[in-house]
């Protein structure tokens, strides 16, 4: 065998080692995506039994369905304002958290702890807590004179969605905290001692070291939160359930009414199909997106 042939041979005995991993993974990823489909092209039962093809007839019902456009809309409200709340928040918390302070430690404890709650169990004290009658909320402006009679928070259209937003961003914050924590442990502190010497002012400093340095973590925590919240279910289901009127509803509350409320299983199917499509599109032109501004910023250096 010559030396050129010896260079290019490539170990089997890796893959042969990671195939079986590899095939479980395709199976466990592939078969409920190949029944989804396969559900959403077929007319089937309350119970799920499959009664024939139907085509494209239950995006057709989907697509034509006031609801499903308003959860549309609400789910692309939601998950952009719980995103950008959490991330805006998220930095700050996390610049303070990062520096050296008595009590640093517990601190971190109290700021992580509500990530250690179920969020149904979060959703349930929120609801108690935006009680008409008993709640905290009321009580508390009650009682301060803000408002002279009790509040319908989750009563009322124009107050639900806004209150459940608020919540998502709170409920959200922990986790997009430990990233950042995590991107800021990893900045060395020299670069902020020679900005100093340099007479670089603490804002000038965010703006021109911490900020670019954790933009990767920030890209994440915006990725990974993105795809979180889009799929958020407990929060809206638990306080309102998708009402009053239908005005609180998400696409992921919309599915599972659709599915397992109305006994709609081909239609529930196809929301989740657009769901997926829309979650890729957005992770696809998300990641695109932030390696053209990365080439485009490496060029402009060079």
């Amino acid at each position: 065998m010559s030396r050129s042939n010896r260079a290019v041979a490539v170990p089997r005995a890796p893959w042969l080692l990671i195939v079986p991993s590899l095939l479980l993974a395709l199976f466990i990823i592939s078969y409920p995506i190949f029944n989804i489909v396969y559900q959403s092209l077929h007319e089937v039962s309350r119970f799920g039994q499959i009664r024939g093809f139907s085509g494209l007839q239950n995006f057709y019902n989907v697509l034509g369905d006031p609801v499903f456009m308003s959860a549309l809309r609400n789910t692309l409200v939601w998950t952009f304002f719980v995103v950008a709340g959490t991330v805006l928040i998220s930095v700050p918390v996390a610049l303070i958290l990062n520096q050296d302070f008595y009590g640093r430690g517990v601190a971190r404890t109290i700021v992580m702890l509500p990530w250690s709650v179920s969020l149904t169990m979060t959703a349930v004290v929120w609801r108690w807590a935006f009680n008409d009658d008993y709640g905290m909320v009321n009580v508390t402006l009650q009682r301060l004179g803000f408002i002279s009679g009790p509040i319908h928070w989750l009563a009322t259209p124009e107050y639900a969605f806004p209150v459940e937003i608020a919540v998502g961003i709170l409920v959200s914050i922990p986790f997009t905290t430990t990233i950042l924590l995590g991107g800021l442990s990893s900045v060395p502190g020299d670069i902020y001692e020679a900005a100093r010497i340099d007479g670089a002012s603490a804002w000038q400093q965010f703006r021109q070291l911490t900020l670019p340095l954790l933009k990767p973590f920030i890209n994440m925590a915006i990725l990974l939160n993105v795809i979180y919240v889009f799929n958020s279910f407990p929060i809206i289901w638990v306080m309102t359930q998708g009402g009053p009127d239908d005005s609180t509803h998400i696409l992921v509350t919309y599915l599972y009414e659709t599915g397992f409320r109305l006994g709609r299983p081909g239609e529930a199917a196809a929301v989740s199909l657009v769901m997926l499509v829309i979650l890729f599109a957005f992770s696809i032109a998300y990641l695109r997106l932030q390696a053209m501004r990365s080439s485009s910023s490496e060029g402009d250096l060079a």
